[in-house]
C-alpha cells in the first residue's frame, strides 16, 4: 500500500513537470512576441505618430522586454546596462514566474502607456491573455509574470521619463525665417514642423545627438549651373520624366503616416506606416525567415528599434540646425507652380534625407546580426495596398529606400547621399558598441 501510494505521488510529480515542461516551450515561441510588436505597429498607424515620436514607442517596450530576457539567460545574452544611456538594472524576476511572459506583459504595458488608443491595446491584451491560459500556463506563473511586468514596467518608464520627451511638448514651435534659403511650410496643408526640438532628446547609444554631423549641404545658389541649382534642377527634371518603377520605389518606401486629400472643399487622410514602423516590420519578415528563438527575435527588434531612435535624433539634429528648404517651395516659385512631387513632402526641413539615416543605420545592425548576403522579400506594404518587393540584402534595401526620396521628389541628391553616410555612422557605432549576444548558442532557431 505504502508502495503504491509512492507510485501515484511519483506520477504526478511526473505529469506536474511533464505539464510545466509543455507551457514553458509554448511560451517560447516567437511569434507571440512578433504578433505583439505588430499590434504596436498597427495602433502607432491608427494613432498617426510622427517618425521620431514612433522611434520612442518602439524602442522603450522592446529594451524593457529585451532586458528581462536578458538578465534571465545570462550565459547567451549581455544587459544593456552600462551600453545605453541611463539604464539601471532591473528588480530581479520571482522564482515562479516566466522571462517570456513577463516579456510580452510588460513591451504591452508599456507600449500602452506610450500610445493613444489605450482600448486597441487592452484588447490585444485580452486575447493574448485568452492564448497564454489555452497553453495551459498556471495561474500562479501568470500573476507573478504580471506582478514582475509591472515592476519593470515601473522602472523603465521612470527611465523614459529623464529623455525630455514631456520637457519638450512644451517647448516653443519653429518661427518661420523669412529668407528664401530656409525651410517653409509645404503644401497641400503648410503643416507645422514636425519636432524641431527632437534633438535635445536623451540619445541612446550616440555621446550626443551631433556626433556624426553631416557636412554641410551645398550653399543656396539659384544662379543657373550652380552646384546646388543643379540639385533643384535634377529633382524637378526627375519628377516629370518617372520610370513606371521609379514610381512602384517611391510608393512602396513613401512611408508617411499621415497624407491629406482634398477633393473640392472635402478633406480625408490616409494613414501609413511610419519610414522606422517600415523597418520594424522588415524584422519580422526576416526572423520568421531566419526561424530565430524568442530570445533571439527580441534582440533583432532591439537592435533596430536602437537604431531608429538614435538616427532620428541624429538625422533631426541637422535638419533644425541648416533648415534647407525642400525642392517643392523652390520649384513651385521659379520653374512651375502648379509642379506637385510624387510623395507628398513631409512637414520638416529637408537635409538630410531622414529615410536614408534610419534605413542605412537599420540596415547596418540587421548585418551585423544576420549577414551581408541574406536576402529577403518586403511584404511589408501589402497592407496599404502595394506590391512585394525583393532585396539581395539590407544595404540593398536601405540604398533603394534613399533614392526613392528622390523619385518622390522630396529631397536632392545631397540630403540622400550625406544621410546614407550619417545612417552607415550611427548604424557602425550601435553595432560596436552594443553586445548583446554571449554565445553561439544565442542565435538559436527555432528549428
Amino acid at each position: 500500500m505504502k508502495n503504491l501510494a509512492l507510485f501515484f505521488c511519483s506520477l504526478f510529480l511526473f505529469l506536474q513537470c511533464a505539464e510545466d515542461t509543455s507551457y514553458q516551450e509554448k511560451l517560447k515561441d516567437p511569434t507571440l512576441f512578433r504578433n505583439a510588436m505588430e499590434n504596436l505597429s498597427d495602433i502607432v498607424v491608427y494613432d498617426i505618430f510622427s517618425p521620431p515620436v514612433a522611434s520612442r514607442v518602439y524602442m522603450y517596450p522592446t529594451i524593457a522586454a529585451y532586458e528581462i530576457l536578458a538578465v534571465n539567460y545570462p550565459v547567451q545574452y549581455r544587459s544593456l546596462v552600462g551600453q545605453v544611456n541611463a539604464l539601471s538594472a532591473l528588480p530581479k524576476m520571482p522564482e515562479n514566474a516566466s522571462a517570456e511572459l513577463a516579456a510580452l506583459y510588460a513591451f504591452n504595458q508599456i507600449g500602452k502607456s506610450l500610445i493613444f488608443s489605450e482600448d486597441r491595446m487592452e484588447t490585444f491584451q485580452e486575447e493574448l491573455e485568452n492564448t497564454i491560459k489555452s497553453m495551459g500556463v498556471p495561474r500562479r506563473v501568470r500573476s507573478a509574470s504580471r506582478a514582475y511586468a509591472d515592476d519593470v514596467t515601473q522602472h523603465i518608464l521612470a527611465w523614459a521619463s529623464g529623455d525630455l520627451y514631456n520637457q519638450t511638448r512644451t517647448y516653443p514651435k519653429y518661427t518661420i525665417l523669412e529668407e528664401e534659403k530656409f525651410w517653409k511650410p509645404t503644401p497641400p496643408d503648410y503643416m507645422d514642423g514636425i519636432e524641431p526640438h527632437w534633438n535635445k532628446i536623451r540619445t541612446l547609444v550616440l555621446d550626443s545627438a551631433s556626433q556624426f554631423q553631416p557636412k554641410p549641404p551645398l550653399a543656396f545658389d539659384l544662379t543657373k549651373d550652380s552646384p546646388f541649382q543643379q540639385q533643384l534642377q535634377e529633382v524637378f527634371e526627375v519628377g516629370d520624366n518617372l520610370t513606371d518603377e521609379q514610381i512602384e520605389i517611391a510608393k512602396f518606401w513613401d512611408c508617411n503616416p499621415y497624407v491629406t486629400h482634398h477633393r473640392g472643399h472635402a478633406m480625408f487622410a490616409t494613414k501609413k506606416i511610419t519610414p522606422g514602423g517600415h523597418w520594424i516590420g522588415i524584422t519580422k519578415i526576416v526572423t520568421e525567415k531566419a526561424q530565430t528563438d524568442f530570445v533571439a527575435t527580441v534582440d533583432a527588434y532591439a537592435h533596430v528599434s536602437m537604431a531608429l531612435f538614435d538616427a532620428f535624433i541624429s538625422c533631426w539634429d541637422e535638419k533644425w540646425n541648416t533648415l534647407v528648404v525642400r525642392p517643392e517651395t523652390l520649384i513651385n516659385k521659379h520653374y512651375d507652380e502648379d509642379w506637385m512631387p510624387l510623395l507628398q513632402t513631409p512637414p520638416f526641413p529637408e537635409y538630410t534625407s531622414g529615410h536614408s539615416v534610419i534605413s542605412r543605420a537599420s540596415a547596418v545592425v540587421l548585418t551585423k546580426l544576420f549577414g551581408t548576403q541574406f536576402a529577403f522579400d518586403d511584404t511589408t506594404e501589402e497592407a496599404f495596398g502595394l506590391p512585394t518587393r525583393s532585396y539581395t540584402s539590407f544595404i540593398h534595401a536601405s540604398e533603394e529606400a534613399a533614392i526613392s526620396r528622390l523619385y518622390g521628389g522630396i529631397h536632392y541628391m545631397m540630403a540622400i547621399e550625406e544621410g546614407v553616410k550619417q545612417g552607415e555612422a550611427v548604424g557602425q557605432f550601435i553595432a560596436q558598441n552594443i553586445e548583446t549576444r554571449r554565445t553561439a548558442s544565442a542565435v538559436t532557431t527555432t528549428e
